[in-house]
């Protein structure tokens, strides 16, 4: 019986040449020997789906397959030996392999890992942005051997392993024939070049962690948990690689005076009985230290709230600010001295209200 090689890659009779090369890729990844070691069964469907690939592929032999005409397959893994599988897999793959690993050149150059810093800033500063100073540990390059990683005087010299390409060509033997695996160079992790005298103040590493100090621009109305990304400010890893990036991330400082409800900024105060029923005009604390006056009309009830447009926070990204909420609250007094008591009791007599009696006073 026929194979059945569209069955091999699951896709249709129809299958456009871009389903089918996708196809391919998905089964060589989960199917290939060296992502399955020992598994002679993952190792057959890897041949099966190379040999179906193979055929579907070429548009001339796809014509004769479908034909129904008998195909002289005697030579199809014939170049597998001579890394004609190797071929394949990255003429499918790209130069990279089936495991993204180049199979010649050094390996690319290394970049450092990314830096996280945590940063307070009071209130007024994430309003109206602010230059801030940040401090972090970090590698930085070593300033001995400029990045080599070598005794000064000396210097890097190509690996003997891998002739400077970082990487290695392993072949192993299948059910396939002879298949070549590329992999990282195990004598210089990649790099393609050894250090034989290292330099003492870094040990070879070419970096070494040292406290930098960084200028940073927080943009006006920032909030808590705003990270900023300064590109290459981060971890160092010597002359060849790129630096990391370095985020910073804001905490806003709370303000007693203020409550934060995104733009908007919420300020409670409270007036006297007397004040609230007659009016009065109080002060308000601004964001920028100043103060403003505000008249109180006559009459308010516990909680009268108003607002003062543009006095609240920056929006950010965007142009103009938020409001300023003023809450007012009306304080009752405790502490009543004779008189005072005397003088409400007059006022609850004209108002026609029934308070509580006279409570004896103990001396």
């Amino acid at each position: 019986m026929a194979k059945d090689y569209y069955a091999a890659l699951g896709v249709e009779p129809n299958a456009s040449p871009e389903e089918i090369k996708k196809a391919f890729r998905r089964l060589a990844r989960e199917s290939h020997p060296d992502a399955n070691p020992g598994d002679p069964e993952a190792e057959a469907r890897f041949r099966q789906a190379a040999e179906a690939y193979e055929v579907l592929s070429d548009p001339n032999r796809r014509a004769a397959y479908d034909r129904g005409d008998t195909l002289d397959l005697g030579d199809l893994f014939g170049g597998f030996a001579g890394g004609g599988l190797d071929d394949l897999l990255r003429s499918v793959f790209g130069e990279g392999g089936l495991f993204g690993t180049a199979a010649s050149g050094p390996a690319a150059a290394p970049r450092g890992r990314d830096v996280l810093t945590r940063v307070q800033v009071s209130l007024a500063q994430a309003a109206f942005g602010s230059a801030i100073d940040v401090k972090f540990r970090t590698a930085v390059v070593c300033d001995v051997c400029d990045g080599t990683g070598a005794k000064p005087g000396t210097d890097r010299r190509t690996c003997p392993t891998c002739q400077g390409s970082g990487a290695q060509r392993v072949a192993r033997r299948g059910l396939l024939g002879t298949m070549m695996s590329v992999t990282t160079c195990a004598t210089c992790s990649g790099a393609g070049e050894i250090v034989d005298e290292p330099c003492e103040r870094c040990s070879g590493r070419a970096t070494y962690q040292q406290e930098r100090t960084v200028g940073v621009e927080v943009p006006p109305g920032v909030t808590t948990g705003t990270r900023l990304r300064l590109n290459h400010e981060g971890e160092a890893t010597g002359r060849r690689g790129r630096a990391g990036d370095l985020f910073v991330e804001i905490q806003v400082h709370p303000d007693e005076r203020f409550e934060r409800q995104g733009d908007d900024l919420t300020h409670r105060t409270s007036v006297g009985m007397a004040e609230a029923a007659l009016g009065t005009t109080i002060e308000v604390p601004l964001l920028d230290d100043e103060r403003m006056s505000l008249d109180i009309p006559p009459g308010i009830q516990p909680g009268w709230v108003t607002r003062i447009g543009g006095q609240g926070m920056t929006r950010l990204g965007r142009r103009g600010r938020g409001d300023l909420v003023v809450v007012v609250d009306i304080e009752v007094p405790t502490d009543l001295s004779a008189e005072e008591e005397e003088l409400l009791r007059r006022f609850a007599e004209l108002r026609r209200e029934q308070p509580a009696g006279r409570k004896r006073r103990w001396l």
